[in-house]
């Protein structure tokens, strides 16, 4: 057997976990990155069904109360069962004066979701992406950075994204030109490149 046939048997299922940006929001082709990474995994021939659980405005708050359920609803114990983790800018937002989460609380959910969910799970991180603010871009490169540094004494892989498409020529200008946050077909082809060229991504 063909290592795309032995591929290609192996039921793989994963979960995209996270925000808006996961979700998509913004990509006239309802693609987001995460779509993109899968449907280049089919077309290597890759048996895949992926679930994307991105929601608008969700904190790392939000997502520690929810993803297990989640989860576990889509992950059956006979699968080869997968989770992408990636949030943290709603975290970082400024709402009636006060930042959403804390800096402590997001750091101690992203421990307790990602100690979980790899005591269970094959668990990948995307870091946040910037945002066409400055001062919330030094928080949510302030963020990204502490994740990063955590997200390795779990053993967890972490890809931080923030300062390439910090100089993306299309993220930050299609960004602006959407909603002022998120960009459009070709930010999110160029994050799911940045995932696909990613030495830790399962489907090369």
């Amino acid at each position: 057997m063909s290592n795309l046939k032995s591929k290609a048997a192996i039921d793989h299922r994963i979960c995209f976990v996270g925000d808006s940006f996961v979700q998509g929001t913004g990509d006239p082709l309802c693609l987001g990155w995460a779509g993109r990474v899968t449907q280049d995994a089919i077309a290597r021939g890759i048996n895949i069904t992926h679930y994307n659980l991105g929601i608008r405005r969700d904190t790392s708050r939000d997502i520690a109360a929810r993803w297990q359920q989640e989860c576990a609803a889509r992950l059956p114990a006979d699968c080869e069962a997968l989770v992408v983790f990636s949030f943290g800018v709603n975290d970082t937002f400024i709402f009636e004066g006060v930042q959403r989460v804390s800096e402590e609380e997001s750091l101690a959910n992203f421990q307790s979701i990602l100690r979980t969910a790899s005591s269970s799970y094959k668990v990948l991180m995307v870091g946040s992406p910037p945002m066409p603010d400055s001062a919330h871009n030094r928080r949510v490169e302030n963020l990204d950075k502490q994740f990063a540094g955590l997200a390795a004494t779990l053993n967890v892989p972490y890809l931080s994204v923030f300062e390439v498409l910090r100089k993306d020529e299309h993220w930050l200008k299609e960004a602006i030109a959407n909603d002022f946050a998120h960009p459009g077909k070709h930010g999110y082809e160029r994050l799911a490149g940045l995932v696909q060229d990613w030495s830790e991504w399962w489907f090369k």
